[in-house]
């Protein structure tokens, strides 16, 4: 069996190196294809689509994955007895899902099943479950049961949820939140957030003076000045306070004096600055029509607590050792305590941001890594801000290591889960879901393409592609959440091609360059109003990648089991299923590049910002 199976994917290298050398084999780039027989078919780029070992692989073996993802707050109801998870396993198998991710440790930090490391999550939303019933023992004994592989997922490094936060002291608060999350009373080990603060700086003299937006009221201390992008609020600032309005490049074009402003509008990326007493003589002295008045800022770390509009999640610090340790701890104990198949780690397993984390430990870690003290963070980046106080980066003398440095802390963290969660049970798999748009995840500092993926993105440095955590993966998912399905479906809308579902698998399917399994993951909630395209996302998703993912059971999803039945009624194994099959993948993949053979260069059509995440 093995010299047999050793044949086969042999015999496709010269499938996966013609397609590399000559991606032109097909008359057509865009044709007719259905991937999934039991729906209609629909015009796919089989070009754009067809790249990759795995990928020629899986669709061989007619494997493919059909993962149906269970989100731990949304569904706490749903999961609140046995009937109700013998009924669901039954209705997912019976419909062709050959996969379930049932999320155990959401955002909040708590967990759907009785643990020894934090509370029980028995209230959301208004929705209430026993703290007698054990719904992961129940879903794992009925997955086992009925022949569902099951996986857990979990939060990495979110232990907080915002939402619970602003209701938690709030007694007719008809949500019904539990508490807001571990994570609050642990405010070292919170991501800390580089935030900084604006100045107005004057011309000749140098001195400076704090600025802040104005949502409200203004500040008639004369402490700051306000910062208005609405000319028409101007007009309702009292008299007794100085009004100028700037460009975009921050040069003065009108000052107000007994009567209105003497411009039409604020020009795009300028302003109205305003202030009262002490800020109003700044402007005043500083602000005389044609004189450039300059933006500066000042540093500012906070723990993210401190900015709840930030996020909703509570994000902890992922350099901190506690941290790092407490969420395998969970690994742990569920894959000792539960019959499960391995760990999916959701999108928390990351930074909050490219302004996170500017801990006080980050910095020493970091200067370890460089070997010398630097001008913190100045060496690394500085905030500028802009007249209408959007912010932009100046990159310092280490910002490409500084890339590097953060995601090579996930990286090495996930090789540590996967050693965690194999020392717990042997034959555990890892998997990861991120969102699809790969270009925006190095803000995040996480790289879960293969440490060989080459593609025109700037961050792409040598040092940044060495920590692609692909090849310790068993199955990549991406959140390819967008409402149009395939690339001819927005050429011919005139939309962003890199906005759909099929261009996010590819992208998604280039990344993980044959280290593991990629899937296409879709969101029900984009096609409630259009369950006809749902259709068509199916064949996008399984076309360009090797497999859907399906979020999430609490998206209404009555109305779409008759879609799903008729797209899996030709039943499938999942490739992550076949534990000997992607070695050998990684293994020709390495073959290849040592002959040689050449991939195309990878299609970069930009996706949308937060989409899938």
């Amino acid at each position: 069996m093995r010299g047999g199976l050793l044949a086969i994917i042999f015999s496709l290298s010269a499938i996966a190196a013609a397609q590399t050398v000559a991606p032109a084999l097909h008359a057509n780039r865009f044709e007719r294809s259905a991937p999934l027989p039991g729906l209609p078919a629909v015009m796919l780029d089989v070009v754009g689509n067809g790249y990759g070992v795995a990928q020629q692989t899986a669709r061989s073996r007619n494997l493919q994955a059909r993962i149906l993802w269970i989100d731990g707050t949304a569904n706490l109801e749903r999961l609140s007895s046995l009937p109700k998870i013998q009924n669901l396993v039954r209705r997912v198998k019976d419909v062709g899902f050959n996969t379930i991710v049932m999320d155990v440790k959401p955002i909040v930090g708590y967990t759907i099943y009785p643990s020894q490391l934090t509370l029980r999550l028995t209230k959301w939303k208004g929705q209430s479950a026993s703290i007698d019933f054990d719904p992961l023992l129940a879903m794992s004994v009925e997955c086992r049961r009925q022949g569902v592989p099951l996986y857990v997922s979990m939060n990495a490094f979110a232990e907080g949820h915002r939402m619970a936060k602003e209701n938690e002291l709030d007694p007719n608060s008809p949500f019904g939140y539990q508490r807001p999350g571990p994570g609050y009373s642990r405010v070292d080990q919170q991501t800390v957030l580089y935030d900084p603060e604006p100045f107005l700086r004057a011309p000749f003299t140098g001195e400076r003076f704090a600025l802040q937006p104005f949502p409200g009221r203004l500040d008639r201390t004369g402490k700051t000045v306000g910062v208005m992008t609405d000319l028409a609020k101007v007009a309702t600032v009292p008299v007794g306070a100085t009004a100028i309005v700037i460009d975009a490049n921050g040069t003065v074009l009108a000052v107000r004096g007994a009567g209105p402003i003497a411009v039409p509008s604020i020009p795009a990326g300028g302003s109205a600055l305003v202030g009262f007493g002490e800020a109003a003589t700044f402007l005043q002295q500083n602000a005389r029509p044609g004189v450039t008045l300059s933006f500066d800022s000042k540093p500012v770390f906070v723990p993210i607590q401190e900015r709840p509009e930030e996020q909703i999640p509570l994000m902890m610090n992922p350099h901190d050792p506690r941290v790092q340790d407490r969420i395998l701890a969970f690994v742990t104990e569920v894959l000792t305590k539960y019959d499960v198949r391995g760990v999916v780690f959701d999108d928390r397993l990351r930074f909050a941001g490219k302004n996170a984390d500017f801990s006080e430990l980050t910095q020493r870690l970091f200067e370890a890594r460089v070997g010398r003290r630097i001008n913190w963070p100045v060496d690394v980046f500085e905030f500028t801000f802009n007249p209408d106080l959007s912010r932009g980066i100046r990159p310092g003398r280490y910002y490409d290591q500084w890339m590097a440095f953060r995601a090579e802390t996930l990286t090495q963290w996930v090789k540590r889960a996967r050693a965690v969660a194999q020392a717990a049970r042997p034959d555990a798999q890892l998997g990861v879901y991120a969102g699809s748009w790969f270009g925006e995840y190095a803000r995040f500092g996480n790289n879960y393409s293969s440490p060989d993926f080459s593609a025109g993105f700037d961050f792409l440095t040598e040092d940044y592609r060495k920590t692609g955590f692909a090849p310790d993966l068993d199955f990549l998912i991406t959140g390819c959440y967008y409402a149009v399905p395939t690339i001819v479906e927005a050429m011919g809308q005139n939309r962003a091609t890199g906005r759909t579902v099929e261009a996010a698998g590819q992208l998604t399917n280039r990344a993980a360059r044959d280290q593991t399994w990629a899937y296409a993951g879709i969101s029900l909630s984009d096609y409630y109003k259009n369950p006809e395209a749902l259709k068509r996302a199916l064949q996008a998703a399984t076309g360009s990648t090797q497999g859907v993912m399906v979020f999430d059971l609490s998206h209404n999803i009555d109305q779409f089991w008759p879609t799903f039945a008729a797209a899996f009624r030709d039943r499938r194994a999942a490739p992550h299923t076949q534990s000997d099959l992607l070695p050998r993948i990684r293994a020709l993949r390495a073959r290849l590049d040592e002959m040689g053979v050449k991939e195309p260069s990878v299609a970069i059509r930009e996706g949308a910002s937060g989409a899938g995440h």
